[in-house]
């Protein structure tokens, strides 16, 4: 099992999952239907099927064309607002892709219907990978749009948090940097945020991508994943986890907000090429 990181948007990621003896593959958010064919085309691999984490334009804008282009692909989700669904999943199912196995865990909170994906290969000595959308990022948490602390504690302690620790963690955006900033605030002595923080800036500076982590790692620098310890406790003020977590969400939220964002909308046409006829040299 290969998994091909795709950077398209401001700072999303679509991942195309190869089955390497079949050179069949299923993408995971396929925002950018250009950007994804194009890899896909490189890979010489057969797109089978599009995993949607939540209908967010960002994560799910491209399934319409996919679909349209690629007559039989299969789209899955949770939540009837993913555009172009043909199949309606649930909390534990499992999904087949060849010798790629899936298990769908149901993680609501940013949006009412996020879903997660575990995948692994059968016969593998390879780690696991949780494609974990914008539930559980590098460093940090999703924000609760539609749902409570309570939910994201479920999910980031219940659910995500349970599977195995060596399981590589795929979010849906790069946003380690500024989720690590954050963290060292949270705790300024711990020396794991720290390492972790210089490597992403060197990352971030040479353009490259700081997917995947593990679980393993994100439990020793991710505030929301220490909601029980005493220096996330003492910067909360709370010790209670769900207000920990409820604490550390809403600091986060107001936490050196990005002075300049560019629009969605020009950033999608961009990655389209929809500007590239008024580009050309005449």
């Amino acid at each position: 099992m290969k998994v091909k990181v795709i950077s398209v948007l401001e700072d999303n990621y679509v991942y195309l999952v190869i089955e390497e003896s079949s050179r069949n593959a299923v993408a995971v958010d396929a925002a950018v239907p250009r950007r994804l064919l194009e890899i896909v085309r490189k890979e010489d691999v057969v797109l089978k099927a599009i995993l949607t984490t939540h209908h967010h334009w960002d994560h799910a804008r491209g399934n319409e064309e996919l679909a349209q282009l690629l007559p039989g692909l299969q789209v899955f989700g949770a939540d009837e607002r993913v555009g172009a669904l043909t199949h309606r999943v649930s909390h534990g199912q499992e999904l087949a892709f060849g010798s790629i196995r899936v298990r769908c865990l149901f993680t609501p909170c940013h949006t009412s219907g996020h879903m997660c994906y575990f995948m692994w290969e059968d016969d593998s000595p390879d780690a696991p990978a949780l494609f974990s959308g914008d539930t559980l990022f590098v460093g940090g948490c999703g924000q609760f749009f539609e749902g409570t602390a309570e939910q994201m504690l479920t999910n980031l302690t219940q659910i995500l948090g349970a599977l195995p620790r060596d399981t590589k963690v795929f979010c849906g955006h790069e946003c380690t940097v500024r989720n690590l900033k954050f963290a060292l605030k949270v705790e300024p002595e711990n020396e794991k945020v720290k390492e972790k923080l210089a490597w992403a800036k060197q990352r971030d500076d040479e353009d490259l991508p700081t997917v995947p982590s593990t679980l393993e790692e994100e439990f020793l620098y991710n505030p929301f994943l220490r909601v029980t310890e005493e220096a996330v406790q003492r910067f909360t003020g709370r010790t209670e986890p769900v207000e920990v977590l409820r604490a550390l969400r809403s600091q986060r939220d107001n936490f050196k907000k990005p002075k300049e964002r560019l629009n969605p909308q020009a950033v999608l046409a961009f990655d389209w090429g929809l500007f590239e006829p008024f580009l050309e040299k005449k």
